[in-house]
């Protein structure tokens, strides 16, 4: 097995050099997709020996796609700029590329959140289908939520180790960030013709919360969780009041 690691970037230069670095010893060739960065990205990108392509970033789904397609191995492996293999992971992905067992394998992600891992709530463990054979899947889903999906109906083998997820650095980026999600799922759904009933805008952020905190634990991380818990359920605010927002433009 030889391995093909696929990256996309845009102005990564605080997160990339640690996901590179984790890719040494395990990937026989790295592919970096650049939405032309203005920042070090490149620069330090080209420290690592990669193959450093650009392209122009027209959703997370299209821009992963064109990515996977540039893979000259049979084996490929996505990681986003600011993940990195564990060191668990990157032993249980050797494992495999000596005796492979499955076509398509799946791994926890782990996040940090501002200095803290998160370990409970919706954000662990956040199982990620990411490494597979380059012809056996496809990324999919609705932006900004993309994911990578076989095209025939096959069962994920598990791999042991996380995913280092190093999500956000402070509140303000986190908001700003799920301001700009929310607005990419909102248009993504409005173009798909989904409707955002006044209900919605009460019930699921509702639901939100209740499902982050309670049902899944996520006070077990403490004050860190709350954040998480209650920054998800505004997006999930942000999302449908946007979307109605759009029907009633589209509407004029």
């Amino acid at each position: 097995m030889q391995i093909s690691a696929v990256i996309i970037t845009f102005n990564e230069e605080v997160n990339i050099k640690r996901c590179l670095q984790s890719l040494q010893g395990v990937a026989d060739e790295i592919i970096v997709v650049d939405s032309f960065s203005t920042d070090a990205t490149e620069q330090i990108c080209r420290e690592y020996n990669v193959t450093f392509l650009t392209h122009a970033f027209e959703g997370h789904i299209q821009q992963k796609n064109w990515a996977w397609g540039k893979a000259t191995h049979d084996w490929v492996l996505s990681l986003d700029a600011d993940e990195a293999l564990s060191f668990e992971l990157k032993k249980s992905i050797l494992e495999e590329k000596e005796n492979p067992s499955s076509k398509t394998y799946k791994m926890n992600r782990l996040t940090n959140y501002c200095g803290t891992w998160i370990k409970h709530g919706s954000w662990y463990p956040d199982r990620k289908l990411r490494f597979a054979k380059k012809d056996a899947v496809v990324w999919a889903g609705d932006n900004p939520h993309d994911k990578l999906t076989p095209i025939k109906k096959h069962k994920a083998k598990k791999l042991s180790g996380d995913i280092l997820h190093y999500s956000y650095y402070s509140i303000d980026q986190h908001i700003a960030q799920q301001q700009k999600f929310s607005t990419i799922a909102a248009q993504a759904m409005y173009a798909r013709r989904k409707k955002a009933p006044l209900y919605k805008l009460i019930v699921n952020p509702i639901a939100s919360v209740t499902k982050d905190l309670i049902i899944n634990q996520g006070f077990l991380d403490g004050v860190s969780g709350f954040k998480v818990a209650f920054i998800s359920a505004k997006s999930v605010y942000w999302k449908y009041s946007k979307l109605r927002e759009l029907w009633k433009l589209g509407s004029k």
